[in-house]
């Protein structure tokens, strides 16, 4: 069992939240300090708790809490403004980063530079800015954050720099190994321009925006166990419509 704790002040999103008793919500909480955190928010479905407006998905808020063990109890939570209301393609999108946080991130786990490029990203989507990018960007951003992204741009066989004009296969847990035959060229091979495009952040050549999204696919499905996200389902569901 975790140390009793009291926390005010703390930079959070609202991840997922689900009924507990009568009146209650228990609350995944994305905090900038102290990671993933589950609370407990006593009467927040009553009709005039005061937490019912405010503890919603996507908006930047400071939350308190205390306690201890796996359930802490929110002592309050304050709304923050400053982001819009995500809306169509914009929050599905939201609804994907919040399900990749749940499931492949441990509880108070910090990770404060993860939470300034998730609060990023959910303001970009806003703008309608490019989207394949900025998911492209937080995937690669968590999976580093979290321990699971082996180096872009160094070669794992051999341990030079990934050379921009050979091509690569990517061997998880370990990293991108150079194909040196045109014949022994698999069908998931990347190039090292790509690689290179990663590691950089830089997602606007065509070739990069298709082998790394491929790349970042297969990374998180090996993570996830092969267990299916629901949001991307709902993705492919809605541009079958």
């Amino acid at each position: 069992m975790s140390q009793k704790q009291r926390i005010d002040q703390q930079p959070g999103f609202v991840l997922h939240s689900y009924p507990w008793r009568e009146t209650s919500l228990i609350v995944d909480v994305f905090s900038r300090d102290h990671g993933r955190v589950a609370l407990v928010a006593k009467g927040a479905r009553r009709p005039h708790s005061a937490l019912r407006g405010v503890l919603m998905a996507f908006q930047p808020l400071l939350v308190g809490w205390s306690g201890g063990g796996e359930v802490k109890t929110l002592v309050r939570a304050e709304w923050q403004g400053g982001q819009p209301l995500l809306a169509g393609r914009a929050l599905l999108y939201g609804y994907y980063l919040n399900e990749l946080l749940v499931r492949l991130s441990a509880r108070e786990d910090p990770h404060p530079a993860l939470f300034d490029v998730y609060a990023g990203t959910l303001h970009a989507l806003v703008r309608q800015a490019d989207a394949a990018s900025l998911l492209r960007g937080f995937e690669l951003a968590l999976l580093r954050e979290l321990g699971y992204g082996a180096g872009l741009d160094c070669d794992a066989g051999s341990g030079v720099s990934v050379d921009p004009e050979a091509s690569y296969v990517y061997i998880i847990e370990r990293g991108p190994v150079r194909v040196e035959s045109a014949a022994d060229m698999p069908d998931h091979a990347l190039s090292g321009r790509t690689l290179l495009d990663l590691s950089a952040g830089r997602f606007d050549r065509p070739e990069t925006a298709a082998q790394g999204k491929r790349l970042l696919r297969m990374l998180i499905n090996h993570y996830l166990g092969g267990q299916p996200l629901q949001s991307r389902r709902m993705l492919r569901e809605l541009q079958e419509l």
